[in-house]
């Protein structure tokens, strides 16, 4: 993901925006950097390492008022980006005094403020309670159409709801890709790369080991998965 941002640069290899190679020398030009930053938002998986303003609403406008948006402009955006997350109770709080509900929300809100057409998300529901695993899995889905969205998960369980196509890497190499059904059938494609074990059970008195494959978690069906990646 951070290749993917611009955070970080390929020692082979190439990774493109819009045909434009992403090198430390093509954003250091601020007519590329500029709209890519916009177009391209990253959210990491630990929002601590996001959130630095003072108050949620200052997280949020940070962003456009460094791309030289506005001030009237700008408080548009973070009133209709605070609506659209539901949080707009937690505009004159302090982000490191939230939940970790709270602050993975507004660290979300303060890329989306942008419009980006792609989203990076790493481990978006990790360290959630269900309710907020659940709102971010809607919000995902609710993408679909609008955004492309890529995350990075080990959590087997929500890949059908989230993507509409897996890419399995290992060791640092791509050794599949497949829709997230087929993905989550290849038991030994699973097994190799470490995203699932074997358990041991009791039974009668006798001991046996299978895979264990993943948990589907109580969640509202969505009759598509949402057009998005996961790795």
């Amino acid at each position: 993901l951070r290749l993917l941002a611009g955070l970080a640069f390929a020692d082979t290899g190439t990774v493109a925006y819009r045909g434009t190679a992403l090198t430390e020398a093509t954003l250091a030009d601020d007519a590329f950097a500029h709209p890519f930053r916009a177009r391209v938002g990253i959210v990491f998986q630990n929002p601590d390492v996001q959130l630095f303003n003072a108050t949620v609403f200052d997280e949020i406008a940070f962003g456009p008022l460094q791309l030289g948006h506005s001030v009237e402009s700008v408080r548009e955006q973070v009133h209709a980006t605070l609506a659209q997350l539901g949080i707009g109770h937690l505009k004159d709080r302090t982000p490191h005094r939230l939940s970790g509900g709270e602050k993975k929300r507004v660290a979300l809100a303060s890329v989306l403020v942008l419009n980006p057409d792609v989203l990076l998300m790493d481990e978006p529901t990790a360290a959630l309670d269900p309710q907020s695993q659940g709102e971010m899995i809607d919000f995902l889905f609710d993408c679909a159409g609008k955004k492309t969205v890529v995350t990075t998960t080990h959590q087997l369980d929500i890949l059908e709801e989230i993507a509409d196509r897996c890419l399995v890497l290992e060791h640092g190499r791509l050794v599949a890709s497949a829709t997230p059904h087929a993905i989550l059938h290849d038991t030994a494609l699973l097994t190799r790369t470490h995203l699932i074990h074997q358990h041991r059970h009791h039974h009668h008195g006798v001991v046996h080991a299978h895979p264990h494959l993943f948990h589907r978690h109580e969640h509202h069906h969505h009759p598509h998965p949402p057009h998005t990646g996961a790795t």
